[in-house]
């Protein structure tokens, strides 16, 4: 694309901002204190939609065959649900598994680094209840970070026997059903420490060489809007499944995310590389971002969105904090065994839920075409915009 002049750019992320909700306030642009959960979706929907706009002709070859596998509510039995965990191995699981997750209201992303994909699958009628990416970990967390005193030279072995949860939840109408409950306890399952281990095991790390052991010990995770509903209270037979850590501070870049080529065309225009590969992490767009804001003359705060994520540690194993401290070198796994946890979820909230709650017996599969499916007009025009 043709590298934009710095006045131009600096007109485009002034229009972006306020279009977005940010406001003057002492000579800067900000958010008004106390984002909810609607203004956060707001936040999110450009960058949401740049992606799904990217896979309109993908979208529109696969939709028909994928359809099939989502269920309406006439087809559910909550009695009947067969809650089943499958890994993502097969070119058609990972088709199914995109499709899901670009109904979701945070924009797509394939993760970085090793991955681990399941579909829990519904026995009964086949058809999809929800989804789970696992990707590796931030080597900087803090809310993680301030748990643990980890020995000297050993917290990048140690942080990359954890895995962070990229992606977590489920498909209508199985979400009306707390379905997501039952997602988030396939994550701290038997079967998705067995999956990591075996692909894992030997795996020597890209940046250094070293082999690292092939136990899974946690997960971290953020919540998508604030407070989590999904983590809050998830419990196993009493056992605490995953703990809330507090809140991060509020910044990210994917609010700016529709001006990310311009950001990048600018800077090439100077001289400035933005390419990624190899050794640049997954923190290039931040990275980028925070150098074109700087030559624009504003501030890297602009990046704080205010949308505060709670975040939240599943522990994996008994002695968690000796052996992230190295007082302990052999990890005592918890016994979670999938079907135990699925069996649990509906007792303890699938059914009750179920009879309580109505409006997901109405829900039809065609509604999961009209959420991915711009109008061919308005995606016209859509690509004329980003270019």
């Amino acid at each position: 694309m043709i590298a934009p002049t710095a006045e131009e750019l600096r007109r485009a992320v002034l229009e972006e901002l306020e279009a977005l909700g940010f406001e003057w306030h002492n000579g800067e642009l900000v958010l008004p204190s106390g984002v909810t959960k609607v203004m956060a979706r707001r936040l999110h929907e450009p960058a949401r939609m740049i992606e799904l706009a990217r896979r309109q002709d993908w979208l529109r070859r696969n939709i028909p065959r994928y359809l099939p596998f989502f269920a309406g509510g006439d087809e559910v039995v909550p009695e009947e649900i067969g809650p089943v965990l499958v890994e993502v191995e097969e070119k058609w699981q990972h088709d199914l598994f995109r499709l899901a997750r670009l109904t979701w209201s945070l924009p797509y992303s394939k993760g970085f680094g090793r991955r681990l994909r399941f579909l829990v699958m519904d026995a009964y009628n086949d058809k999809l209840i929800g989804i789970l990416c696992l990707q590796s970990p931030p080597l900087s967390f803090p809310p993680r970070d301030k748990l643990f005193n980890y020995p000297e030279g050993r917290k990048t072995e140690l942080v990359n026997q954890t895995m962070d949860i990229q992606t977590l939840g489920a498909l209508p109408p199985y979400n009306r059903l707390l379905g997501g409950k039952l997602v988030a306890l396939a994550a701290a399952s038997n079967e998705v420490r067995m999956v990591y281990r075996r692909k894992y095991a030997d795996r020597k790390t890209e940046m250094e060489g070293r082999v690292i052991p092939a136990h899974l010990v946690a997960l971290t995770t953020t919540s998508a809007f604030g407070r989590s509903s999904i983590y809050n209270r998830l419990y196993y037979r009493g056992a605490v499944i995953a703990y809330s850590l507090g809140y991060t501070e509020g910044y990210g870049s994917f609010h700016l995310l529709r001006l990310y080529p311009q950001f990048r065309a600018f800077l090439e225009a100077q001289g400035v590389s933005t390419r990624g590969g190899y050794g640049t992490g997954p923190r290039r767009k931040w990275q980028t971002m925070v150098k074109a804001l700087g030559r624009l003359g504003f501030s890297s705060n602009l990046l704080k969105h205010g949308l505060r994520r709670e975040a939240f540690l599943f522990p994996l194993i008994h002695n968690l904090e000796e052996y992230m401290t190295g007082e302990d070198n052999v990890p005592v796994f918890r016994d979670l065994p999938f079907q135990d946890l699925a069996n649990y979820w509906r007792e303890r909230w699938l059914l009750g839920r179920a009879s309580r709650v109505d409006g997901w017996r109405a829900w039809r599969r065609s509604e999961i075409e009209n959420m991915l499916i711009i109008a061919k007009n308005e995606h016209e025009e859509r690509g004329k915009r980003d270019v």
